[in-house]
């Protein structure tokens, strides 16, 4: 095993993997990557099972020294990508020699993942080796990367002198070039719930990985009975100031606050693509659509494994 130097962590660089499932009960969040479908095909593409851990980007990647010859893959919204200053792509297999390997600003969306040969091979904790930033656990001392961090970063690669990589490449068509700018929801039974598709919202700068907070036309708050209901990843939650919250992968487990709806599971990755300041549209759909649409995302996944097993 090999240990990746942090040489500068970037904006919040996070190790994830597809999350801390079975201990919603006992208020433990899900964690994991905020787009689990962009993170499991890096993984296909260097040969890992879809649950290995990797790395969350968001906004500004890091620089990362490799000791050894790797395999690694970019997936999600475009990074500026280098070894040694040699530009490299996203969505395909590339083998590096042991350098430096530079991830810099993250274009035409918020987050990127980075997987590579054998997972980042952090210890797991409850089942995930993902990083719960509100608990403080998983991941790498249950924090964002710091310069100087030394990563268990799986296996090595074979010898390579330059970066080798296909001239093919995964073109998933969403989230992330898709438009990240609408999101699709099933409204629940509260007086706002419609309401919320009747206007365009922005990104909050406070939002974060627990959730993405909502700026525009205020929506009539009623008092609600502050009772604690349970709420999930994707819960449209409504606070007293009338401006909604999505719940991402950190949410917690149950709330007070009114709940608008739930924005279906295909475009949660989109909204994990959302910068501050970004504007963005709710649009209402009903059960057999959110059906219909998750389908289809199934499908257009299962068609990429597909074509990854015949290339790779």
């Amino acid at each position: 095993m090999s240990r990746w130097e942090v040489l500068s962590p970037g904006l919040q660089t996070t190790v994830q993997d597809q999350g801390r499932t079975g201990w919603r009960h006992l208020g433990v969040a899900r964690a994991g990557a905020l787009d689990p479908s962009a993170l499991a095909l890096a993984n296909r593409l260097v040969g890992n099972a879809e649950s290995c851990a990797g790395l969350e980007i968001v906004l500004q990647g890091p620089r990362l020294r490799l000791p050894r010859p790797s395999l690694i893959a970019l997936v999600g919204a475009r990074v500026q990508a280098s070894w040694n200053d040699l530009p490299l792509p996203m969505g395909r297999p590339i083998h590096l020699p042991s350098g430096e390997l530079k991830l810099g600003a993250v274009r035409d969306g918020a987050r990127a993942w980075l997987a590579m040969t054998g997972g980042m091979d952090v210890a797991p904790v409850l089942g995930s080796r993902s990083t719960d930033l509100r608990g403080g656990f998983g991941g790498h001392e249950g924090r964002a990367l710091r310069a100087g961090d030394l990563l268990p970063a799986g296996s090595s690669a074979g010898a390579a002198t330059q970066p080798r990589f296909p001239a093919w490449w995964i073109d998933p068509d969403d989230p992330w070039t898709a438009d990240r700018h609408v999101l699709r929801y099933v409204p629940l039974h509260h007086a706002a719930a419609s309401a919320l598709g009747t206007q365009r919202w922005r990104v909050h700068p406070n939002s974060n990985r627990q959730g993405l907070r909502l700026d525009g036309t205020p929506l009539e708050a009623q008092d609600g009975s502050g009772v604690s209901e349970p709420v999930a990843v994707g819960t449209l939650q409504l606070p007293p100031d009338g401006q909604p919250i999505l719940l991402l992968a950190d949410a917690q487990t149950v709330g007070g606050y009114p709940r608008l709806g739930h924005v279906i599971a295909c475009d949660l990755g989109r909204a994990a693509q959302l910068r501050p300041g970004e504007s963005v549209h709710f649009e209402p759909i009903d059960l057999r659509q959110a059906r219909a649409l998750s389908l289809g995302h199934q499908h257009r996944l299962a068609r990429l494994r597909l074509a990854m097993a015949q290339r790779l």
